[in-house]
């Protein structure tokens, strides 16, 4: 018999869409426990426009005040999906009023909001999570398959890149509704909290724990408008950055990323390669997965030379993860199915009382390495992440 799971999800920007439509979805195409009702839509909008939000997605209600909304006893679940600067008061309230929580990245503006965070969760042994989508990509998690499978090996080289080109005019203001992510004070940082991220979330899972890190960031364009005061500001955000890491595993990583890269528009790849192979992934193209097949993970045989090179998966397979809950193989799905996705296994995880990753804790981890980063920006000297 279907659960009825009450949830509140805070915030009806962009990330507030897509958590809705994960919530609508999830039990169209995933048979589960737990069936997700949404129950109350929060944000500081003007009354008409949350209305019209609650009625374009079916929520039953709506609050202009986060507060009111966690105090609520018909609300079972939170869904964090406001700008970065919230996510500590908001999340440490929902687990003392035991409620289940999922928060977008990153999760904090460093890592000692991070801490506060991850102590009221195991604190209140509430379930929680947070949303980094990308790893819930079928080809992405068909990697993570490869590397658990002994497929690549001894890993050698790990090289990431996050690149777009949306902050590249100087007339783009900061801060607002809209452009918070260019403000400090309200988003911690620029390209490494929000979009390296990410990529290093990715990387540890696949990769293992990144143990060092150096690193260069750039403020391209040092001032600009503020959308709230209307005067030309210092932009403290960082525009670009890159890092070298090594991981525990003795394997080297490059990371890069940067909002001033003309023509890429949400550019995220990574290869690995290792002894026995290699895989390469690009989020522009995500219904594939490349992979360089060297030795025969059974026989540790090397492939034959005439036949050895790289191979180009179309992971639409019912055998793909997750592909066996969409259409037929040969069909693809898209961005949003990264969110249903993670709602499916974090539904799983209320069913079966285990913890989906990534948890609060992974989140705090994360946002330790991209602390790292930004001090040995600061310093020009490697850091210990420890």
């Amino acid at each position: 018999m279907a659960k009825r799971l009450n949830v509140g999800v805070i915030g009806c920007g962009f990330m507030g869409r897509t958590h809705s439509n994960a919530l609508r979805r999830v039990n169209n195409f995933f048979t589960l426990e737990y069936h997700p009702v949404l129950k109350a839509i929060c944000a500081l909008e003007e009354e008409s426009k949350l209305k019209a939000f609650a009625d374009q997605w079916g929520y039953e209600s709506y609050e202009t005040d986060w507060h009111a909304l966690i105090a609520r006893d018909d609300i079972d679940q939170i869904e964090i999906c406001t700008p970065n600067v919230t996510h500590k008061e908001i999340a440490i309230a929902a687990a003392a009023a035991g409620k289940n929580i999922i928060c977008e990245k990153p999760m904090a503006m460093n890592v000692a909001e991070a801490e506060e965070m991850c102590a009221a969760v195991e604190k209140a042994g509430v379930p929680n999570m947070i949303s980094f989508n990308y790893r819930r990509v079928p080809a992405i998690s068909l990697a993570k398959q490869l590397i658990d499978e002994g497929r690549v090996g001894r890993p050698f080289h790990y090289r990431a890149t996050y690149l777009q080109d949306w902050t590249i005019s100087t007339d783009v203001p900061q801060g607002g509704d809209a452009l918070w992510r260019l403000d400090a004070k309200v988003a911690g940082s620029g390209v490494t909290g929000d979009l390296l991220a990410h990529s290093i979330d990715t990387a540890e899972w696949l990769n293992g724990p990144i143990q060092r890190v150096t690193a260069k960031t750039e403020i391209f364009v040092k001032q600009r408008k503020h959308v709230e005061t209307g005067k030309v500001e210092p932009v403290t955000i960082d525009d670009a950055c890159m890092f070298l890491a090594v991981f525990e595993n003795g394997s080297m990583g490059t990371f890069e990323s940067t909002r001033y890269a003309r023509g890429r528009k949400n550019f995220n790849t990574f290869e690995l390669n290792g002894s026995a192979g290699s895989v390469h992934f690009d989020l522009e193209d995500p219904q594939y997965l490349d992979y360089f097949k060297y030795l025969d993970p059974k026989s540790g045989e090397k492939i034959e030379d005439h036949v050895t090179g790289w191979q180009r998966i179309h992971v639409t397979n019912f055998e793909h993860p997750y592909m066996d809950h969409w259409w037929v193989p040969g069909c693809t799905i898209g961005y949003e199915h990264t969110f249903v996705h993670g709602l499916a296994d974090f539904l799983k995880g209320l069913e079966t009382g285990t913890h989906t990753q990534p948890d609060f804790r992974s989140g705090w981890r994360t946002q330790k390495v991209c602390d790292a980063v930004l001090a040995s920006a600061k310093t020009g000297q490697w850091i210990d992440i420890g």
